[in-house]
């Protein structure tokens, strides 16, 4: 989930109609809204075919409370019935009038975040009819255009002999540019689009390079194995029922710690190797092409789940 809200502009958070709210699910999903600075928000109360008038009016009050003073605060709550297709012709109408389309950055060097990738050859193709494999996700600056030499950072991590980590970043070309069914010429921000490469399909097949960010060569972010945070953690635990039903507390980060973060579309462990005040020095278990200012979200393992615990800005 938050990898996928990784490249997006605004967001439905969908509430099931029939059970109180809010579900700890729901919470969880509104502070993922909330830290990849989501500002376009359209609540949909769902499974509207399945209550009553007067609970119907209980439950949209209880969602009103629920979105006070969040970032969802004011975001118009829309009846519907995804099973029935009730009231979809109006979450279309909001779509087109309350999101307005962002400011896109023709100019800068191309970033795409890869959210998916895979290999498109059928079993027992013949070697002339191989294609190489396909990476998808969206574009955040720039354009693609087909026969540009593209990097994919950071590409393939191994050690060394002195088990130090390398990664060799995968070059090639853009073969072709897809959104949809149709061929594009080019590719500008916005939309999912599929780029076909050159790159041998065993290293894209099955989401491979999921978390990858691919750009022209030479031109993208660097790759670092260790970093610095300001982070900021969640008072109470959301997603995880506690005795007085506010949810657990949040404890502090503790040092040795392995938590788990999101850079982008990149979920990696880290292991946090100093802390002070506000401020962690995380060992990534994987190295992230990543930059200066960017946000991650932070999650601890309780009891077998990952729970979002806090969000933190890159600082060094």
């Amino acid at each position: 989930m938050l990898s996928g809200a990784a490249v997006m502009d605004a967001a439905l958070l969908l509430i099931a109609g029939n059970e109180s709210c809010p579900q700890p699910q729901t919470s969880e999903h509104l502070a993922a809204i909330e830290i990849m600075k989501l500002n376009h928000i359209i609540v949909l109360q769902n499974k509207v075919d399945l209550m009553r008038q007067a609970d119907a009016q209980l439950h949209e009050e209880s969602i009103k409370k629920f979105i006070r003073g969040t970032v969802a605060g004011g975001s118009p709550i829309i009846p519907v019935s995804a099973q029935l297709k009730f009231n979809i012709d109006a979450v279309n109408m909001y779509l087109c009038t309350n999101v307005p389309i962002p400011k896109r950055d023709f100019t800068a060097p191309p970033q795409m975040m890869i959210i998916r990738s895979f290999d498109v050859n059928k079993p027992g193709a013949e070697i002339e009819e191989l294609k190489g494999g396909v990476a998808g996700g969206s574009l955040l600056t720039g354009i693609l255009r087909i026969g540009d030499e593209i990097e994919i950072r950071p590409g393939i991590i191994s050690k060394d002999e002195t088990g130090q980590t390398v990664c060799r970043p995968i070059l090639s070309r853009i073969e072709s540019l897809l959104a949809e069914q149709n061929d594009l010429k080019f590719a500008v921000p916005g939309g999912l689009i599929g780029v076909g490469t050159r790159i041998d399909p065993t290293l894209c097949r099955a989401d491979r390079l999921v978390g990858h960010i691919l750009g022209l060569r030479g031109r993208l972010p660097e790759i670092y194995a260790e970093l610095e945070v300001n982070y900021f953690l969640l008072r109470r635990l959301l997603g995880v029922k506690s005795t007085d039903g506010k949810g657990a507390k949040v404890g502090k980060l503790t040092k040795g710690e392995v938590l788990m973060v999101n850079i982008g579309s990149t979920a990696t462990g880290a292991k946090v190797m100093a802390v002070k005040s506000d401020m962690v020095k995380l060992s990534l278990t994987s190295p992230a092409c990543t930059e200066i200012g960017e946000k991650i979200a932070i999650s601890r393992r309780i009891e077998k789940h990952w729970r979002l615990i806090g969000w933190a800005t890159i600082v060094a």
